[in-house]
């Protein structure tokens, strides 16, 4: 990225930094702040003062430049992610053809996504060893390795069989495989794409595998459940981690909200 030296080219050919001001170097990168992310921002300041930095030891500009460029702002969790509604979780889950092999499997993988809010690498992990019938239960390779068990409900489970079923018998343990020739264990990157496409099939505004975890918490938040209780479900370590779903829930928040001074209360 350069300061837009063309822009400082005299009449005689020759660059013209000399008179190259704070001013100007303020002027730019507001400029290029107002079309790209916070980020990407603070990514142009860094390689701005670079460039300064290196002008000035050669000579070709005021030195002192480099420190005029501002921070930029940028904060931890700011943004508010797309959440889908209800009515384009069922869109999606209704874009799956469940008369066919790959259909049965995608409508598989979008439950556990959808239900038990699993991460895609998760379910790409899943074997047929985490599949406790009897108990009722699914045994989860998680974050880091890290295994914990969730309750199987009955209707995920007559999903995950109808699947089964359909994949019919290999030597391969993994739940869900790829459907054409070479047979092998899907992988977390697979899971995502199965996800993008459902969302096109469904005309909705494409969602990652992670923003259905998001839908999970922000249902069980609408019903009433506790922070602690949606950690709990997500598996979550920290509480922290599960508090940026409080900001999704923007009746909580009004309600919560403090009036302005003169409002109607």
């Amino acid at each position: 990225m350069s300061l837009r030296l063309s822009e400082r080219i005299s009449p005689d050919d020759t660059l013209d930094l000399a008179h190259l001001a704070g001013a100007d170097v303020t002027e730019f990168l507001l400029g290029e702040s107002t079309r790209v992310k916070p980020g990407s921002a603070g990514c142009y300041a860094s390689r701005l003062r670079s460039l300064l930095r290196f002008l000035t030891l050669r000579g070709l500009t005021q030195p002192g430049l480099a420190d005029c460029i501002p921070a930029v702002a940028s904060w931890h969790d700011a943004a508010i992610a797309h959440v889908p509604s209800r009515p384009e979780i069922e869109r999606l889950l209704g874009s799956c053809d469940r008369s066919s092999r790959i259909g049965t499997r995608d409508f598989a993988i979008l439950v556990l996504l959808v239900r038990l809010g699993l991460r895609a690498v998760e379910v790409s992990r899943l074997e047929l060893d985490d599949l406790h019938w009897r108990a009722g239960e699914i045994e989860v390779d998680g974050k880091g390795h890290e295994r914990g068990r969730l309750p199987l409900p009955s209707d995920v489970g007559e999903v995950l069989v109808d699947h089964l079923k359909r994949r019919g018998q290999c030597g391969l343990r993994r739940v869900f495989l790829t459907v054409h020739a070479p047979t092998r264990p899907i992988e977390a990157s697979g899971v995502r794409s199965v996800v993008r496409d459902a969302c096109q099939r469904a005309g909705i505004e494409r969602v990652p595998a992670h923003g259905l975890r998001h839908e999970l918490a922000s249902d069980l938040m609408r019903e009433g459940a506790s922070l602690i209780d949606i950690g709990q479900v997500l598996r979550h370590k920290h509480l922290e981690s599960t508090a940026i779903y409080a900001k999704v829930d923007l009746a909580g928040l009004r309600q919560a909200a403090q009036p302005g001074p003169g409002a109607p209360r």
